[in-house]
């Protein structure tokens, strides 16, 4: 792969990680959320998603087929990359390898989590509604499995943020790029709480 495929490609998947994805992790979430409220809040929160216009094209245009190239992108990334001590020091390199480790993770958890909602839907085993996740999430292994899966995420798509700041150029001073890990660590905890308060909802 030429230099500047591989800028470009790293450039989209970057982007792809903020916009749609990052977006749509949010947006997964609160609707889940919605769970605290009770079944019937849930119900209403999540068919109103299931029945806007256009809901395969947008589904795969941008949410699939962005999904599938930054997973697997993602993976080339995380397994041919180096740290880089000298530049951004330990504690950034470990949150490298921690991207890396929850992007792999994510990869089984994602396919895991359509599989037994989407997919069980789609063949007309299942309804995704509230009492589906509450059966899920009744056995504690899945529960586990779940919480680990959204704190996963959650920490992927903010310390995804500080990259991209960084890769796009938007953070290039030193002082820039810590105020931009506090913020990306305060997204990170609120966004795992409204996630973990859902899962729990469900129980």
């Amino acid at each position: 792969m030429s230099k500047d495929s591989d800028f470009y490609l790293r450039r989209l998947h970057s982007l792809l990680g903020i916009i749609p994805i990052g977006l749509f992790l949010t947006q997964h979430l609160v609707i889940n959320y919605f769970a605290t409220r009770g079944a019937a809040s849930f119900e209403t929160a999540a068919h109103f998603m299931e029945n806007l216009p256009f809901r395969l094209l947008l589904e795969w245009f941008v949410i699939f087929l962005p999904l599938m190239f930054h997973a697997f992108y993602g993976l080339y990334i995380g397994f041919t990359a180096k740290n880089n001590p000298k530049r951004f020091g330990t504690f950034r390199n470990w949150l490298f390898v921690l991207q890396r480790f929850s992007g792999v993770f994510l990869v089984v958890f994602i396919a895991w989590h359509i599989f037994e909602t989407r997919f069980q839907a789609a063949i007309g085993a299942k309804e995704v509604n509230f009492n589906m996740m509450a059966d899920i999430l009744a056995n504690p292994f899945m529960f586990a499995f779940y919480v680990a899966g959204v704190v996963a995420a959650t920490f992927h798509f903010a310390n995804g943020i500080w990259s991209f700041l960084v890769s796009w150029g938007i953070t290039q001073s030193p002082r820039s790029q810590q105020i931009s890990t506090y913020v990306t660590i305060g997204i990170f905890l609120a966004l795992s709480v409204v996630g973990i308060q859902a899962l729990l909802a469900f129980v």
